[in-house]
């Protein structure tokens, strides 16, 4: 019980960091005081990541995203404790520490469309150490060096096709298929997963990209609001791949061996 509590206490730290680097970042592009996301006015520490949570000048408060965040924080790192299969195989600084940056990256993307060189850069020195240690130098180099080729191939490739369907509409397309982010995230996932894993860890993200926009695309259907060539932020694709491999190796597989011989290990 008392460990349950402790680490429903750090991942309510854990969260109210991930809010604060999700906060900041985007805005300062580097650690700094945190400020009111619409003012701008800087704030006190007790009032932003306790209490009252709004801002003395212009009285909006920080939003719904804070307390999501810092709940499913709290889940995550009570189910982490009480999984030893996957502390063993990461550690529990390890493990913790990439939940945190990968959560890190999903709500920035998801609220900005972003994936910052700051964080790609801090991302590339932690796979790189967790890689090694995961896999031996080489499988973490040549994870990351494939990790980066396949996406950088797909992201030219999409910028082929957004040319092709603007010559085709005689109109400019404003939405991307892939970022430059991305790139780098995957070059940062290929060094933590390693070689092969990094494929099988790319397939994923594809099937849960793909099964997402399925589930949008009928959504907007039944509203009626359908239109064509829609993006998404891919990030929390390539991370829940990630997850998948790292968190939940065991349902993982039997996904992968069911959907053919070929995927299992």
């Amino acid at each position: 019980m008392l460990a349950n509590f402790i680490a429903a206490l750090a991942g309510l730290v854990a969260g109210m960091l991930i809010n604060y680097l999700a906060d900041i970042l985007p805005v300062r592009r580097r650690i700094a005081r945190p400020v009111c996301l619409y003012c701008g006015t800087p704030q006190r520490l007790p009032n932003y990541l306790l209490w009252p949570r709004r801002c003395p000048n212009c009285g909006r408060s920080r939003g719904a995203r804070v307390w999501v965040v810092e709940g499913l924080a709290v889940v995550a790192a009570v189910w982490f404790w009480n999984s030893p299969e996957v502390v063993r195989q990461l550690g529990p600084v390890a493990g913790a520490v990439v939940l945190v940056y990968f959560a890190v990256v999903v709500v920035i993307d998801v609220e900005h469309r972003l994936i910052l060189h700051p964080v790609s850069r801090f991302g590339a020195v932690m796979a790189a150490l967790i890689g090694v240690a995961l896999h031996g130098v080489w499988p973490a180099l040549i994870g990351g060096v494939v990790g980066y080729g396949v996406m950088l191939g797909l992201y030219y490739l999409g910028h082929l096709f957004v040319r092709l369907v603007s010559k085709i509409q005689g109109k400019p397309l404003d939405e991307v298929a892939l970022g430059f982010g991305d790139v780098n995230l995957s070059g940062v996932l290929g060094l933590l997963l390693g070689w092969p894993n990094v494929l099988v860890g790319l397939f994923l993200s594809i099937l849960l990209a793909g099964f997402a926009s399925l589930v949008l695309v009928l959504v907007r259907l039944a509203a009626r609001r359908f239109r064509a060539f829609i993006a998404i932020p891919y990030g929390p694709f390539l991370i829940g791949g990630a997850v998948m491999l790292l968190y939940f190796p065991a349902f993982t597989q039997k996904v992968l061996s069911s959907l053919s011989p070929l995927l299992a290990r």
